[in-house]
């Protein structure tokens, strides 16, 4: 601000200086003509000068001798001011001069010239003794000789006289601009200092707050200024560790609560088994029975959080080579078919005889297709249908699993949030603690596909795995691990 006003000032002051300069020039082009009849009307003895331009007779003697006239001159000069009166000859050289006497002989540039009332006057930027004038100059009569043979008079003023005059005329108010503009920039500033400070320290506030623990905490700077998009993006930020939070502690409880069921059985059978209260072989083998399943249940459980945090964490080696989508499928329903065909299950499968195959890791290819099948076989109503489909999209491969829900249907939304299950109730007896589809989604999208579920309109729950096709070129099944995408972090140890 303070630079603005300062150039702004200079600026106008130039304007005002030149203003000053060209009134001061135009006042000396008219004034000269008014001097140079003053002038020659002294230059007759009798003060009369004839229509012809020549002195009257006054005892043979015309023209006024050269004393008269320089007092005449003095007396003209008087009036002049501060301005500077000269008379030079033909040359150009200076035979008066109002104010210094020692400027007589002194030889006058001009500039240019100017025309005034049909009569030719001269500007000069002139420089007599110490000190700069512009000038303005007009010829006398020449229809008779000069007392002191004057052919020119100069009217002259100091530069320094007129740019000090500029300054005077514009400096008070000037500053008084400066102060007014400086008064209201102090106040804009300190209303936009408030504006930007009030947001900020909001922001502050809110920061520590989300440091302290509490996650619910927003800012109500969200409009479309920088302060506005900062404060959005801190609302999208706390929202987001919010629901980070909320997420790790619904985790840990629901891992607490499916490890719970298990290790409470495992510490009574066990116990029972201890203190001698199963007495019947038939109870001893029940008893270790119910502890074998509840142990696998517990390592299966241990072995989905392990592969999850894998996956999440980019540590998980892939081994990405060309894979038969079609055998692999064929194999998949083998294995769930006499699940299947134990709750009344109809199989379904359909797909091109052509169909490309797949780029992907064939351990977990087939762990997320066992995932897709075991959820649709234990949660299709029982006498449903459980089709499957593969078919060429583009450059990859899509293969969806279609099964009817029955009266609880799923969220697609949160189904493949970690322990979600549609069913609640039927969590221990379909197995599982509802994970497989969470770890399902992450092993699609570290394979370069993905993995996403939607109700169509008949209300079956679709799931939908797309997988990167190989091209038509020949393929050569990779012997190393390769990055399957940019969050894995591949190890050249073999897979467990």
């Amino acid at each position: 601000m303070a630079v603005s006003l300062l150039l702004s000032g200079t600026l106008t002051w130039v304007l005002v200086r030149q203003l000053e300069f060209d009134n001061a020039q135009k006042f000396l082009d008219q004034s000269v003509l008014v001097y140079s009849q003053r002038i020659q009307t002294h230059e007759c003895l009798n003060l009369a000068v004839l229509p012809s331009g020549v002195c009257a007779p006054n005892n043979q003697r015309g023209l006024a001798t050269t004393g008269q006239f320089t007092l005449d001159l003095g007396d003209i000069a008087s009036t002049l001011g501060s301005d500077r009166m000269l008379l030079i000859d033909k040359n150009r050289r200076v035979v008066y001069d109002s104010q210094d006497a020692g400027a007589v002989g002194a030889q006058l540039p001009v500039t240019k010239s100017t025309v005034l009332n049909q009569v030719r006057v001269d500007e000069a930027n002139l420089l007599l003794g110490d000190g700069q004038y512009i000038g303005a100059a007009t010829a006398l009569s020449a229809k008779h000789p000069d007392p002191m043979g004057a052919r020119f008079v100069v009217l002259a003023r100091p530069r320094v006289e007129i740019a000090a005059k500029a300054t005077q005329d514009l400096v008070p108010p000037l500053l008084e601009a400066g102060g007014v503009s400086l008064l209201g920039a102090l106040i804009v500033a300190l209303l936009i200092g408030r504006a930007l400070a009030r947001p900020l320290h909001e922001l502050g506030s809110a920061a520590e707050d989300i440091a302290a623990g509490n996650y619910s905490t927003r800012v109500r700077s969200t409009g479309g200024d920088e302060i506005g998009v900062v404060g959005s993006a801190f609302n999208r930020m706390a929202e987001a560790v919010e629901r980070a939070r909320t997420l790790q502690r619904d985790f840990l409880a629901n891992v607490s609560h499916e490890l719970k069921t298990p290790l409470t059985s495992l510490i009574g059978f066990s116990q029972a088994l201890m203190d001698g209260s199963l007495r019947t072989p038939e109870e001893q083998r029940r008893a270790a029975t119910i502890l074998h399943e509840e142990a696998e249940r517990v390592l299966r459980m241990s072995q989905e959080l392990l592969d999850l945090a894998r996956v999440e964490s980019g540590q998980l080696s892939l081994h990405i080579q060309p894979v038969d989508l079609g055998v692999q499928l064929q194999q998949e329903m083998d294995m769930v078919r006499a699940r299947a065909e134990a709750r009344g299950l109809m199989l379904q499968l359909a797909m091109p005889a052509s169909l490309p195959p797949v780029q992907a890791d064939p351990e977990r290819l087939h762990q997320i297709l066992d995932n897709l099948l075991d959820n649709a076989v234990k949660y299709a109503p029982e006498g449903s249908e459980v089709r499957v489909r593969a078919e060429v999209r583009e450059d990859q491969v899509e293969t969806s699993v279609r099964n009817p829900v029955g009266t609880h249907r799923p969220d697609p939304d949160r189904i493949f949030d970690r322990f979600y299950r549609g069913d609640p109730s039927r969590a221990s007896a379909a197995g599982g603690v509802g994970l497989g589809l969470a770890i399902s989604r992450e092993l699609a999208s570290v394979q370069g596909g993905s993995l996403t579920a939607h109700l169509d309109e008949g209300g079956d729950l679709a799931m939908r795995l797309l997988l990167p096709a190989v091209p038509d070129q020949p393929a050569q099944p990779a012997e190393t691990p390769r990055r399957a995408t940019d969050r894995l972090r591949l190890r050249p140890e073999p897979r467990a």
